[in-house]
């Protein structure tokens, strides 16, 4: 009897371990997921509280932008080392130090009595969310196979496009109701219950190797894009007033990175590089790549240029401003996992073409807002860059890291999230001083300050749609990595 039940055996387990294995992956991946949304929807969320805040801690604007932009920085420095992080150590490692540091970061700001603390806590969060976007990306290149990557990698897209999309309209709510610092006690909760889960259930699904570590790389990749991402950031404050001259810290960061950029390219063959740029021999990652630099300045242009639109044009409130640019990022949410399962059927160059055509032609029509424009319009508008952003960032993701080789994936994720940190500050650079020289300049001809304005993101919203036209010509270039063929 015994041999019986042990020859019907076999054949039974390696199916319970496949589900077991299954399961596993499901609940990391949501798990990681989750943090991630948290993480950039709390990237977002304090652009809206910024005037609140200069009047309840009783600082001035460039005071209180150091809130984001010091977020900016801690991540443009912290991201490239992630790719050594995510090589030497397990993944339930760098989940638990990546949560932590956030939930660290986020109690900070909840108790912080200035601003001098509430910075502080800000730079702490931005330690755990530099380490968790390429954790996600790179788990899940692994886990997935190539031809289920676009359905896994839609939800992805809700998390990187839907969250800061969905920032302002929460942020909104919050200070329309409660003090600013609930924005934060209101996350503490759920950054806690995924730090204790991971902790409790969390298993490693990759293998770590012992990897050197290219100590000068360190300080070379902080100061080099550390000082490009605060330039940008300086120019979009309106660098007039800032400490040192706007072309000081770009300069210092250009000459730095090109240092760093030197020294990877020849540690790169000896698997020394702290991040690995034979990722961009691969042409598939390349174009990509800058496809989604370019997609993440339309991204951070627009949340940063439609509630000033919406507020100093229109005259609306931070609430109404918030509820209207919900349709939108709702939009992305509802396409990213449709177009995660069209790019499985069709491949990326099918969806990012019409997608780009949808970001360009809705940037040329925000290009028409002016003092009157109905809101309809603005919803329209508003609605169709959000979808053709949705065809975009799945399609991307999916087809940058699977065209390279596993032992890069870490490397891959660790540039596409310094790209993201880089061309959002860049484009909230661009954006916010192109409208503040041409308002400025219609001022001085004697326009008033609402026409002023509108005149000056008319500009800017032009010099949006003029690049996006070089989207649409760099997704004849996309093509669908070998294995997803």
């Amino acid at each position: 009897m015994h041999s019986e039940i042990s020859a019907q055996e076999p054949p039974m387990h390696p199916q319970t371990a496949t589900e077991d294995h299954s399961k596993r992956n499901r609940l990391v991946i949501f798990l990681l997921l989750i943090s991630t949304f948290i993480m950039i929807l709390n990237e977002t969320i304090m652009n809206v509280a910024l005037p609140r805040l200069m009047t309840e801690l009783d600082v001035t604007a460039n005071a209180a932008q150091w809130l984001t932009t010091a977020f900016l920085l801690t991540m443009a420095v912290v991201i490239p080392v992630t790719g050594w992080l995510l090589q030497r150590l397990h993944t339930r490692t760098v989940f638990l130090m990546a949560m932590s540091f956030f939930s660290l970061g986020t109690l900070v700001c909840a108790l912080a009595p200035g601003l001098g603390l509430l910075v502080v806590g800000r730079v702490v969060q931005a330690c755990g969310t530099a380490m968790m976007m390429p954790l996600l990306m790179t788990t899940v290149i692994t886990l997935v196979p190539p031809h289920s990557r676009g359905k896994t990698m839609g939800n992805i897209s809700i998390v990187i496009s839907v969250a800061p999309a969905i920032g302002p309209t929460i942020s909104g709510i919050i200070l329309n109701l409660l003090d600013w610092r609930w924005m934060f006690w209101l996350i503490l909760p759920i950054a806690l219950t995924a730090l204790i889960t991971g902790f409790a259930k969390l298993q490693n699904v990759t293998e770590p190797r012992k990897v050197p570590l290219d100590i000068l790389s360190i300080p070379l990749a902080a100061i080099g894009f550390g000082g490009v991402v605060y330039g940008l950031s300086t120019i979009g404050e309106g660098g007039g007033e800032a400490a040192m001259p706007v072309w000081v810290p770009l300069a210092v960061g250009a000459v730095v990175l090109a240092l760093f950029i030197w020294r990877q390219i020849v540690l790169g063959p000896k698997d020394r590089a702290l991040l690995d740029l034979r990722t961009f021999r691969v042409k598939i990652f390349t174009v990509a790549v800058i496809m989604m630099g370019l997609s993440m300045m339309a991204l951070f242009g627009m949340i940063i240029l439609l509630p000033i639109y919406m507020q100093n044009v229109l005259g609306m409130e931070p609430l109404q401003t918030g509820l209207m640019l919900l349709p939108g990022g709702l939009t992305m949410g509802l396409l990213a996992p449709i177009v995660g399962r069209l790019f499985d059927a069709f491949g990326a160059r099918k969806l990012v073409i019409p997608g780009a055509m949808a970001v360009c032609a809705a940037m040329w029509i925000m290009a028409s807002f002016g003092t009157e424009t109905a809101l309809a319009m603005v919803l329209t508008g508003h609605i169709l860059l959000s979808a053709g952003l949705a065809f975009l960032f799945t399609p991307l993701f999916s087809s940058s890291l699977g065209s390279l080789p596993k032992e890069l994936y870490s490397h891959g994720s660790a540039i596409i999230g310094t790209v993201q940190q880089v061309a959002g500050a860049a484009g909230i650079a661009l954006f916010v001083s192109i409208m503040s020289l041409r308002m400025f300049d219609a001022m001085e001809d004697g326009m008033e300050l609402v026409p002023a304005t509108a005149e000056g993101l008319q500009l800017a919203f032009s010099v949006g749609a003029s690049i996006s036209i070089l989207l649409i010509v760099a997704g004849f270039f996309v093509r669908r990595p070998p294995d997803q063929r």
